[in-house]
């Protein structure tokens, strides 16, 4: 497969995907969703637990009720146990959720006493320190990914190659919270750790048999080089997707509402890492090593 060649169709269906969640985000926004659908540990908020003691449909007989009392446009309901239901909306007032209430006991025929678990106001546990500590921290991994990878390969453009597909997969799984409105809880920081792990993973095994190609056929161009070595390695890196791809599709099928919300985006970035680590990272690699011999023809 000429991965070097296709560079440029490869390069633009990222940049589709990327944009297409860059324009979600102002959309929503200008919908009154907000950019993306942030859950009460970011912003705070009311929960409500209900049980409703029988079948229900959430989102053709609970999700209008509850926008309609609480004004809310996108509530996050989710199923407790078989027969009950947590509602997670903007903070609210007593008599708010009493209306709300009401009006799920009258559909359902409720007990007064049995039914309402739970309803009280939560902060956010994530705050804004939190956030920007967050932030902090994976700017400073891809800087120190970015120093190791340069040390591990003498060659600074492995580390420069290695950390810009990182910057896809990131934007790639924003795309997914953004469009799909995946709520964004405290595992939103795990799966983009989880992502960059195996995205970095992917991409150092294929440097490394460039490094190794390189050694053994000094006289290689580099564009038989990089699709020599992509080539080789891309059988182990599409396995080892896939492997972990089996488990995290099973979870999502069989897994509760948070378990799904963790999930779907983690299956979209390990194919999104999978993708950057084979046509991203290497036509990047090749790019830079050309530019300083382009340069130089020009010039001349």
């Amino acid at each position: 497969m000429d991965i070097v060649g296709s560079r440029k169709i490869t390069f633009t269906i990222a940049i589709i995907v990327i944009l297409a969640g860059l324009l979600a985000m102002p959309i929503n926004a200008g919908m009154g969703k907000g950019i993306l659908d942030f859950d009460v540990e970011f912003v705070g908020g009311t929960v409500m637990e209900i049980h409703i003691g029988q079948e229900f449909d959430i989102n053709n007989d609970i999700r209008p009720i509850v926008i309609d009392i609480t004004g809310d446009d996108s509530p996050q309901i989710t199923r407790i146990d078989n027969q009950g239901v947590a509602i997670k909306t903007k903070s609210i007032d007593t008599k708010t959720r009493r209306e709300l209430f009401d009006a799920l006991k009258e559909k359902y025929q409720l007990d007064e006493n049995e039914a309402l678990l739970n309803a009280e106001d939560v902060s956010a546990t994530i705050g804004t320190e939190m956030q920007l500590k967050a932030i902090k921290a994976l700017v400073v991994a891809s800087i120190l990914m970015l120093i190791y990878i340069t040390f591990r390969f003498k060659d600074w453009k492995f580390g420069l190659s290695a950390v810009i597909p990182l910057l896809h997969d990131v934007l790639v799984v924003l795309a997914v919270y953004s469009i799909l409105r995946v709520p964004v809880n405290n595992s939103f920081i795990a799966v983009i750790l989880t992502i960059l792990g195996y995205s970095i993973n992917n991409t150092i095994v294929i440097f490394d048999r460039i490094r190794e190609n390189k050694k053994s056929v000094s006289r290689q161009e580099l564009k038989e080089l990089v699709n020599q070595s992509v080539n080789q390695t891309m059988t182990r890196s599409i396995n080892t997707t896939v492997t972990t791809l089996l488990t995290i599709t099973v979870l999502y099928f069989l897994g509760v509402p948070s378990i799904k919300e963790f999930a779907l985006p983690l299956i979209v970035g390990l194919i999104a890492g999978t993708y950057s680590s084979i046509f991203i990272a290497s036509p990047v690699w090749y790019m830079l090593s050309t530019k300083k011999t382009r340069t130089a023809k020009s010039q001349a």
